[in-house]
């Protein structure tokens, strides 16, 4: 199918691996310029290289940027171009329970998770509205609201991305630029594909039982009952930043294997 991007350019941030990555190889191959972004200059210019050796054609560029840090965060936007599409992908987490959680880990994941999108979008949604048209997408997650117990306050900001997400959209109102958020489960990046390997090797299994396991006892309301491969959430992220998408606005779409549940 035809998505109607060639000829789009799109920034993409945290995107030298992981979704971040899978999605700029998508929009590629759809034509698309992409600028992927990284935190270390080192680590944009191999993932460009590995983009350019799968695609030879790829009109892919990178910029440095730490997110935690604003002067950096104001410094990529004064060198980056006007976009089309603004995909907000960038976030870490730091695994400790709420009474383990200091002011310190709390200020770091709003500044890289919450702020690094509020930010960016607050450059580009002007400009958008002006040419009238753009996508701006948030890359939220299924702990948004399963809320895990170690991952209290990474949770707390993907919660937030719902808001500025929909509040963002309503300033689009008659215009042809739309703004969602998804909502991916847990999917097969590097960093699951380590976790996989490093639990099978301490409790002496197989990856395939340590991941049936995870599902069995810890995302038990998945009825995927599997990790999503990249390729399946970079899909419908690559969709919903194309001019087919033209009807969905405002929207947290979910890409979680069904582990929120609900009917909506």
């Amino acid at each position: 199918m035809d998505l109607k991007l060639s000829g789009k350019r799109a920034f993409i941030s945290g995107s030298t691996a992981g979704i971040g990555f899978g999605v700029a190889r998508m929009l590629l191959a759809e034509g698309v310029e992409v600028i992927i972004n990284g935190r270390t200059m080192e680590g944009v210019e191999s993932a460009m290289e590995r983009l350019k050796k799968e695609n030879p054609e790829a009109k892919v560029t990178g910029l440095a940027a730490d997110f935690s840090d604003k002067k950096s965060v104001s410094h990529l936007i004064a060198q980056l171009p006007e976009v089309d599409i603004l995909i907000n992908n960038v976030g870490i987490y730091i695994g400790k329970t709420f009474e383990e959680t200091t002011d310190e880990d709390w200020y770091r994941q709003i500044e890289v998770n919450l702020m690094s999108g509020i930010r960016l979008s607050k450059h580009f949604l002007p400009r958008m509205i002006r040419k009238n048209w753009g996508r701006i997408l948030f890359v939220s997650s299924e702990c948004a609201t399963l809320v895990p117990e170690e991952l209290f306050a990474y949770s707390v900001t993907k919660t937030a991305l719902l808001a500025v997400s929909r509040g963002l959209a309503q300033k689009t109102k008659g215009s042809a630029v739309t703004v969602n958020v998804v909502l991916p489960g847990s999917t097969l990046t590097e960093g699951a594909r380590k976790f996989l390997a490093d639990q099978a090797i301490q409790e002496q299994k197989t990856v395939s039982e340590v991941e049936a396991d995870f599902f069995s006892d810890v995302r038990t309301s998945s009825l995927l009952q599997r990790f999503a491969s990249v390729e399946e959430v970079a899909g419908t992220i690559t969709y919903l930043v194309s001019p087919l998408s033209s009807a969905t606005n405002g929207a947290a779409i979910r890409i979680d294997g069904g582990s929120t549940g609900g009917i909506l």
